[in-house]
């Protein structure tokens, strides 16, 4: 990233922890060149001790430093922010927004400005290991879109996409994605120890095999039936084992849930 480049984050919570913290980690930013707004000063306070960045209770200071400008409230809060900074960016600012189901129409409206990316990162960014999923309205251009590529490349993987209807999809999917991934883990883990298994032992079962199943099928570039067949012989251990996962209803129930959750992103757009 240039060395003008000056990133400014509304809002301190996690996502912006974990945005900070790789961005710095990467050299993609220096401590100077990133600017935090909350309206909580334990919260900027943290951030400023913890990464040396710079803080502030103003969103208006903070999008004034910033080339970059990533919005990162609890969608609720939206609101808050439309009414304090609504035509404060300068033409040639970017803002990005990884606020869940505020689609690019209603930013570019909210905020009275046009260079608008709309991201949606999912929780695994506090470790470097996030999938951003993001489209841009057509005011932003290719240099823009590089330093967007940069940023979100820090947290993880960064897929961009043309239509903005698949934002809305991703926050189901790979948004919402790790709710659906820890509920399992849980299960799981329960599931162990009801056999008798130590709590700790049988988590880092469940943990090491869900790792190693995932390193396996990003290898093997097999379907995931294929990968499960191997593992199933005729009247076998897993056979029994998934017989009573599909009568439970366990794939309706995933289904159901991405759905659940994809319909709750249109209703936030409101």
């Amino acid at each position: 990233m240039n060395e003008h480049m000056h990133i400014a984050f509304i809002g301190g919570g996690v996502m912006t922890g974990a945005f900070v913290e790789s961005l710095l980690a990467g050299h993609v930013a220096q401590a100077e060149d990133i600017i935090v707004s909350s309206r909580t000063m334990a919260t900027l306070d943290a951030l400023r001790e913890r990464h040396h960045v710079r803080v502030t209770l103003s969103n208006r200071e903070a999008a004034a430093f910033g080339s970059l400008v990533v919005l990162a409230v609890k969608p609720q809060n939206l609101h808050h922010v439309f009414a304090d900074m609504k035509g404060q960016m300068r033409p040639e600012q970017v803002l990005l927004s990884i606020v869940a189901g505020a689609d690019i129409a209603r930013l570019r409206e909210g905020m009275g400005h046009d260079r608008v990316v709309r991201c949606m990162p999912n929780t695994p960014a506090q470790v470097g290991a996030g999938v951003s999923v993001w489209t841009a309205s057509p005011g932003v251009s290719d240099a823009d879109c590089e330093v967007v590529r940069a940023v979100l490349a820090a947290v993880g993987s960064e897929v961009h996409v043309d239509e903005e209807r698949y934002i809305d999809m991703a926050t189901a999917v790979s948004g919402t994605g790790p709710a659906y991934v820890f509920l399992f883990i849980e299960a799981f883990v329960d599931a162990a120890v009801h056999l008798g298994f130590q709590r700790e032992v049988a988590r880092d079962l469940v943990l090491e095999t869900m790792e190693g199943s995932l390193k396996l099928a990003r290898s093997s570039h097999k379907h995931p039936a294929e990968l499960k067949n191997l593992v199933t012989s005729p009247g076998g251990t897993s056979a029994e084992a998934l017989y009573e996962l599909e009568k439970g209803g366990f794939r309706t129930a995933i289904s159901k849930a991405i759905w659940a959750a994809y319909q709750r992103t249109l209703t936030l757009k409101g």
